[in-house]
C-alpha cells in the first residue's frame, strides 16, 4: 500500500553545525515506527507522551491486519510500505520494532536512508550479524541506539549514583536472579524460542535488560561456570533455564539465575554487598541499606512483565530511552545505550552459554 500525501509541515530551522557534524533542531523530530507487535505498544505510547518533541510521521508494518489493528489503537499514519516512508523527507528517525532476525535488514535500510535509528533489543540473533549492525551505524554516522530500558528506571539510576561514588564501599560480592515465567502458549506462537527467530532463548529474549544492567553497573570480566538447560515446563528448541558463576570488575564473585519457568513469575533482583553497605534492586524498587544504621528506598513505578502477561509493565522507561535517542540526535552525543554497549552484554550472553555448553 503506497504512502499517502502529507500536508505540508513547517521547515526545518537549524543553527550551526555541533558536534559529530549534527545540528542543533528547533522544530519536532520527524519519527517513524517500524514493526507493530507487542513491542510498538509501549513506544507509541511514549511518543503521544513525548509529542512536544518528536512528530510520528507513519507507523509502518509489512502485515494489513496490524496496521489495521495498530490504528484502531493510535492515530498515527499507516503504512506497509517502508521505502515510501522512508523517502518521506520530514522523516528524520526510525525506531526499528521488528523482530531480531531482521534488525540488521531493517536498521541498514533506515540507516542507508538517512534516517537515525533506535533499534529493539536484542542486537540481532547472533553477535557477528550485531556487529555487522554496529558497523553500518558507525559509518552511517547516523546515531544508533539500542533500547534496554532497565538502565533508565529512577531506582537504577540510584543505584549507578551510589555505585559511583562509593556510597557503597569495596564491592565484595553480587547476584543477579530473573525468576519469571511464561506459559507454553507463548513458546507455541511460530518462532517464539526458536533460534531462527529469537537467536535464544530466556538468556538473549528475556534475561537481557537485568543483565545488560547489572553489567553496566558492576563489569563482568569472567564466566567461571554454567549451567544451561530447557525444563520439563517447557517444549521449545532453545534454554529456559541458566544459572552461571561470575566475576564482576574488582574481581568479587557474583552469581547468575535465570528463568521463564518459575510460575507465576516474579521481579527480576540485583542484590550487590558492599563493605559499607547493601543494595538490593527489585523490579524498579531500590532498597539501600548502609552500615551506619541509615537506609533509602527508592519505590517501584510498576510491574515488570514477568508473568504470563509480557506487556504488564508501565512505559516510563520507555518514554526516557525515546528521550535520551531524541537528545543524542539534537545535541549531537552518544545516547546511553549504544550499538557497542548493546554488543558488550550480547557477548557475555555467548559466553555464559558456551560455558554452559562446555559444562
Amino acid at each position: 500500500m503506497p504512502c499517502a500525501c502529507r500536508s505540508s509541515r513547517a521547515e526545518l530551522t537549524t543553527t550551526s553545525p555541533i558536534e559529530r557534524g549534527f545540528a542543533r533542531v528547533t522544530r519536532k523530530l520527524g519519527v517513524i515506527i517500524v514493526g507493530l507487535g507487542p513491542a510498538s505498544l509501549p513506544h507509541s505510547k511514549s511518543l503521544l507522551d513525548l509529542a512536544d518533541r518528536a512528530d510520528v510521521r507513519w507507523a509502518v508494518s509489512r502485515s494489513a491486519e496490524r496496521v489495521a489493528a495498530y490504528a484502531e489503537q493510535f492515530p498515527f499514519p499507516t503504512t506497509t510500505d517502508l521505502a515510501a516512508a522512508l523517502a518521506d523527507p520530514s522523516v528524520d528517525a526510525a525506531i526499528v520494532l521488528t523482530p531480531p532476525s531482521s534488525h540488521l535488514e531493517a536498521s541498514t535500510q533506515c540507516l542507508e536512508a538517512g534516517k537515525h535509528v533506535l533499534v529493539e533489543k536484542p542486537l540481532e540473533l547472533t553477535t557477528a550479524r550485531g556487529e555487522q549492525l554496529v558497523a553500518n551505524a558507525r559509518k552511517s554516522g547516523k546515531v544508533f541506539a539500542v533500547t534496554l530500558q532497565h538502565r533508565f528506571r529512577p531506582a537504577s539510576l540510584r543505584l549507578k549514583s551510589a555505585l559511583k561514588g562509593g556510597e557503597l564501599g569495596t564491592l565484595e560480592a553480587a547476584s543477579i536472579t530473573v525468576p519469571w515465567w511464561r506459559p507454553q502458549a507463548y513458546y507455541d506462537e511460530p518462532g517464539r524460542g526458536t533460534m531462527a527467530r529469537d537467536g535464544g532463548g530466556v538468556l538473549l529474549t528475556q534475561a537481557i535488560h537485568s543483565l545488560d544492567l547489572f553489567r553496566s553497573l558492576v563489569g563482568v570480566t569472567k564466566v567461571v561456570a554454567a549451567q544451561v538447560r530447557t525444563t520439563g515446563l517447557h517444549k521449545m528448541e532453545t534454554e529456559d533455564y541458566v544459572s552461571a558463576l561470575l566475576e564482576i570488575g574488582n574481581g568479587a564473585p557474583a552469581t547468575l539465575m535465570t528463568t521463564t519457568a518459575a510460575y507465576p513469575g516474579h521481579p527480576e533482583r540485583i542484590e550487590i554487598i558492599g563493605t559499607k553497605g547493601h543494595a538490593s534492586l527489585v523490579g524498579g524498587r531500590l532498597e539501600l541499606a548502609f552500615l551506619d544504621g541509615t537506609n533509602e528506598v527508592v519505590e517501584a513505578e510498576g510491574s515488570t512483565g514477568s508473568g504470563a502477561n509480557i506487556m504488564d509493565f508501565p512505559h516510563d522507561a520507555h518514554r526516557a530511552v525515546i528521550a535520551d535517542f531524541l537528545d543524542a540526535i539534537e545535541k549531537g552525543h552518544e545516547p546511553v545505550v549504544t550499538g557497542e554497549e548493546a554488543l558488550e552484554s550480547q557477548r557475555l550472553v555467548d559466553d555464559i552459554l558456551k560455558a554452559g555448553r562446555a559444562g
